[in-house]
């Protein structure tokens, strides 16, 4: 018993000192980041994009 709690500590531990899933997450979340920030760009200038489209087909209808 006391050989497999050694065994399960020393999994334990190297998965801790493990640096490749901390670098895979690291970049997960830049990339969730980038995607919010372009998200919310999209739709802060599709709101303007559909004013100033409603405004030249307004101004195309009354000439």
């Amino acid at each position: 018993m006391l050989t497999c709690t050694r065994e399960v500590a020393t999994y334990i531990g190297a998965a801790l000192n493990c640096k490749r899933g901390a670098t895979a997450i690291e970049y997960g979340l830049i990339a969730a980041g980038i995607a919010v920030v372009i998200l919310g760009g999209i739709t802060a200038v599709g709101g303007d994009l559909t004013a100033l489209f409603g405004r030249i087909g307004a101004a195309l209808n009354t000439h």
